[in-house]
């Protein structure tokens, strides 16, 4: 009677393994640097549906302030945040890079942007 292979082997579960273990390890490492991005966008959302376009440049940045405090957001500072004018409206921006160690000298790095228009009422 021939006999056939079945299944895999212990090497060939290993090279299946493996990938999968750095794809999981990877994902692990970088979601509280997704979950930090998302508190912040949420508190730029909340500040834009909060505020108007006749609030000074300096309530914004305390709403702000006041907002990263409340979020428990370490980075980016508020000062690292950008508020200008856009005609008639105010324009919040954050742009930068976040990282997190995957093994020893190796990083994995994220780059975020993300803006919102104060004072639309759309």
């Amino acid at each position: 009677m021939k006999r056939t292979q079945r299944g895999v082997t212990m090497i060939g579960w290993i090279c299946l393994l493996i990938p999968i273990a750095i794809v999981g390890y990877s994902a692990i490492r970088l979601v509280p640097v997704y979950l930090n991005y998302a508190k912040i966008a949420r508190s730029m959302t909340q500040i834009g549906q909060e505020s108007s376009a006749t609030d000074p440049q300096q309530n914004i940045r305390y709403a702000l302030e006041k907002r990263l405090d409340i979020e428990q957001v370490d980075f980016p500072e508020a000062k690292d945040f950008v508020i200008r004018r856009d005609g008639q409206n105010w324009l919040l921006e954050i742009d930068y890079e976040d990282g997190a160690p995957l093994l020893s000298n190796v990083f994995l790095t994220a780059k975020f942007s993300k803006s919102v228009r104060i004072g639309d009422k759309e």
